[in-house]
C-alpha cells in the first residue's frame, strides 16, 4: 500500500524537484546571491528529512577544530523553539527557548566556551556571532545544505547507509528535500550508521552508487557510531549510581529496562542497549524533537518497575529536564548514551585534512 501511494505521489515529487532545480540553479549561476564571510563556514547537512546523524558530526567536528586550536562557533535554525529571530544561547535558555540540538551544544561545549546562536536565515546568524564573538576563526553550520544564501567553504553531506539518498525520492514520494543530484554540491560525502566492521565490497558499492550524483574528487567516507557508558541526568543525583555496568551478569541473565526516544531513527540505540545485555521490556517511542509531556512521563512510569534503568538519548535528555517535567519525572532513573563518531578505515585522517589550513590564532 505504501508503495502505491508513492507511486501516486511521484508527479508532485517531480514538480517539486523541478521548482528546487530552478532554484538551485538560481544560486549556481549567480542571479540569487550566496554571502561569503571573513571567516570560513562548514556547513553539515542531508538530502533526506531527520535521522542521518548531523549532531554526533557536528559535534566530531567542533572538537577536531578545537584540537587543531582554533575558535569554532555553531549555527543552527534552531528547530522546535518558542522563540524567533537570531538569538545566542546563554545559561538562561533551555531546549524550548533555542531547540534540543543547540541547547544539546551549548552543554556540550560550554567549558570550552564554544558559542552557540540560532536563526532561521543564517546570515543574520553569522553576523550576530561575528558580533558578539569576534575572536571566532570559523563556524560549523547544523543543516544549512539548503540554506544556499550563505555560502560553505567545506559542505559535508551525510547520507544513511540504511536509507541512502541514491534509493530515495523528493517528497511527498520520498523523503528528499531535494533532487539526488543536489549530492554534486557536496565536497565529501559521508554514510553513516555503519557497522563498525562494514566490508570493502559493501563499501564499494556504496561508493558506487554515490558517484552518479557527486563529483567524481569528492571524497565517500564511511562513519560509525561509538557509544559510551551510561550517565544519569544531572536532575536524578538518587535515582542511581552515575554509570551503571553492563545489563549482562555474565550468567546469561538479562537487565530489564526501558527507553524513551524523542529521534528520527533510535532503531540504532535500541540494538546496542540489546548487544550489551539489556533487556528493553517497553520503548516510549515519539517524534523527532518531541516535546515531552508529563502525561508522557506517566504512561512511562507505568510500564517501569524499581530496578529497572530507562535509557535515553543525550538530545531526548535536554528536553526531558524541562522544569514543568521535574515532579512527572521524579524517582525515575533516567541515563543517556553518549554518541560519538567513528571514521571507518583512514576517513578520520581523510577529514582532518580536507579542512582549510587556517592560521592558528594566537592566544
Amino acid at each position: 500500500m505504501q508503495s502505491v501511494l508513492a507511486f501516486l505521489l511521484l508527479p508532485f515529487s517531480w514538480l517539486y524537484a523541478a521548482v528546487l532545480a530552478v532554484r538551485n540553479w538560481l544560486y549556481d549561476v549567480g542571479w540569487k546571491r550566496s554571502e561569503a564571510f571573513a571567516v570560513p563556514l562548514l556547513n553539515v547537512g542531508n538530502l533526506r528529512v531527520g535521522g542521518t546523524g548531523k549532531t554526533p558530526h557536528v559535534a566530531w567536528l567542533v572538537e577536531e577544530l578545537l584540537r587543531q586550536g582554533q575558535r569554532p562557533a555553531i549555527l543552527s535554525r534552531g528547530y522546535g523553539r518558542s522563540t524567533r529571530g537570531p538569538r545566542l544561547a546563554g545559561p538562561t535558555d533551555s531546549a524550548a527557548t533555542v531547540g534540543d540540538e543547540p541547547w544539546y551544544y551549548f552543554q556540550q561545549f560550554a567549558t570550552q566556551l564554544v558559542p552557540v546562536a540560532v536563526a532561521e536565515a543564517r546570515r543574520l546568524g553569522v553576523q550576530l556571532l561575528l558580533q558578539a564573538h569576534p575572536e571566532t576563526t570559523v563556524v560549523v553550520l547544523d543543516d544549512a545544505y539548503q540554506h544556499r544564501a550563505v555560502r560553505p567553504a567545506l559542505n559535508v553531506l551525510l547520507t544513511e547507509l540504511a536509507r541512502p539518498f541514491y534509493s530515495d525520492h523528493v517528497l511527498p514520494a520520498g523523503r528528499l528535500r531535494e533532487s539526488r543530484h543536489g549530492a554534486h554540491r557536496a565536497d565529501v560525502l559521508i554514510v553513516t550508521k555503519c557497522p563498525p566492521d562494514l566490508s570493502a565490497a559493501s563499501q564499494a558499492e556504496a561508493a558506487q552508487r554515490i558517484r552518479r550524483y557527486s563529483r567524481s574528487a569528492a571524497p565517500i567516507l564511511f562513519s560509525a557510531y561509538g557509544y559510551g557508558q551510561p550517565q544519569a541526568l544531572p536532575a536524578e543525583p538518587a535515582a542511581g549510581p552515575a554509570q551503571l555496568a553492563a545489563g549482562s551478569s555474565g550468567r546469561g541473565t538479562r537487565l530489564p529496562a526501558l527507553l524513551l526516544t524523542g529521534i528520527a531513527q533510535p532503531g540504532p540505540l535500541q540494538e546496542y542497549l540489546e548487544s550489551q545485555g539489556y533487556a528493553i521490556q517497553h520503548h516510549a517511542v515519539f517524534p523527532d524533537h518531541h516535546s515531552f509531556r508529563p502525561a508522557d512521563l506517566v504512561a512511562l512510569r507505568a510500564h517501569w518497575q524499581p530496578g529497572w534503568p530507562i535509557f535515553t538519548t543525550e538530545k531526548d535528555a535536554t528536553r526531558l529536564l524541562a522544569p514543568e517535567l521535574r515532579d512527572a519525572r521524579a524517582g525515575l532513573p533516567f541515563y543517556t548514551i553518549p554518541v560519538r563518531v567513528a571514521f571507518l578505515g583512514n576517513g578520520s585522517a581523510a577529514m582532518q585534512q580536507l579542512l582549510p589550513n587556517w592560521p592558528v590564532p594566537e592566544n
